[in-house]
């Protein structure tokens, strides 16, 4: 079936952002980074998830799966649901050519959640990560146009070394909800019995060397990411370098606070972001391409499911901005974020 021509797509767009402004504010001073065009599509995409989210918090889990399958469908079929979020979300994988099995696998996550799943190896913890942030990692990627294999492949790493380092801050929060994702084996290994241990989730050193050994791993994924930097367009470079850094420096706060992140959360204050804004500003204009690496083999399925995809649909045409202007919108978020924080009290 051909794409429709989404002639009232402004509007749409503009009634997600409306959504995300409300609801998630961090991904909406976040997408100030980006292109317009670039923006506007990531938009649309994160405007899906949230209502994926949000749906299956409403049904209490697994049950809402189904009807967001069906609505996946849809939009790929292009006879979305008449609301703007499945509109754009059927312009947005029409524009770019975005293969069905990246949100499909994004489903499969929530629906891995949704079961309480919990994870053997590292590997299985891997698969979970892919499933979701490397598939988002991957997606904007594509908005980006970067969807080469090694491009691909190294937003996969950034995407599942977020989500790592989301697990390594989360380990106590998740444990009260009744949740684990530290690899059960490391977990045994250390002398921790995970269901034991859930029943009064308190901090325990053998809990801190393992938040130490899965933030390794992150901090491996990291390293493979930066040279993906480089492969994407320059205007672009900014906002994923400053993403990449402020989201490891969780990472180091935890280890600062000695791998507790059960009685303690770590957060990156304002003033530091700024510091790290800087930085990543001067790593975006340095970048440079890393060893074409393979995916890992938990993401392969991603990597290969883009390389087999057709070209992409642009029915937008791009609007490039200069990278002297980005770098100044850059500077302006962070300026208001500081300014938010240093009246709210925190250093």
């Amino acid at each position: 079936m051909s794409p429709p021509s989404f002639e009232n797509i402004r509007a749409d767009l503009d009634e997600c952002r409306a959504t995300l402004r409300g609801g998630s504010k961090s991904f909406h001073a976040a997408s100030r980074l980006l292109p317009r065009d670039v923006a506007d599509s990531a938009v649309a995409l994160y405007a899906f998830c949230r209502v994926a989210d949000d749906a299956i918090d409403r049904a209490g889990g697994a049950g809402a799966l189904p009807g967001l399958r069906d609505r996946l469908k849809r939009a790929y079929e292009y006879r979305p649901y008449p609301l703007a979020s499945d509109r754009a979300l059927a312009w947005v994988v029409a524009r770019h050519a975005i293969p069905r099995a990246l949100p499909e696998a994004l489903l499969e996550g929530f629906a891995w959640d949704a079961e309480g799943r919990r994870y053997e190896e590292f590997s299985d913890v891997a698969a979970y990560a892919t499933r979701v942030a490397g598939t988002v990692g991957a997606m904007m990627a594509l908005l980006m146009g970067a969807r080469a294999p090694v491009s691909v492949a190294r937003a996969c790493d950034l995407g599942i070394a977020m989500q790592l380092g989301n697990i390594s801050r989360d380990v106590g929060e998740d444990a009260r909800a009744g949740r684990i994702y530290l690899p059960l084996r490391w977990l045994r290994e250390a002398g921790v019995d995970p269901d034991a241990w859930l029943t009064r989730p308190v901090f325990l050193p053998a809990i801190g060397m393992v938040v130490q050994h899965l933030l390794n791993e992150a901090e491996a994924l990291y390293a493979r990411a930066d040279g993906g930097i480089a492969l994407l367009p320059v205007g672009c470079r900014p906002g994923i370098a400053a993403a990449r850094l402020i989201y490891s420096e969780i990472g180091r706060e935890v280890a600062r606070n000695g791998f507790d992140s059960v009685s303690r959360r770590a957060v990156v204050r304002g003033r530091r972001k700024l510091a790290l804004l800087a930085q990543s500003v001067a790593q975006a204009m340095l970048a440079q391409v890393g060893e074409a690496a393979p995916a890992v083999p938990e993401a392969r399925f991603l990597v290969d499911a883009v390389v087999a995809a057709p070209a992409p649909l642009r029915t937008i045409a791009s609007e490039p901005v200069g990278f002297d202007a980005r770098i100044e919108r850059i500077l302006a978020m962070f300026a208001r974020l500081q300014a938010e924080e240093v009246a709210r009290g925190q250093p």
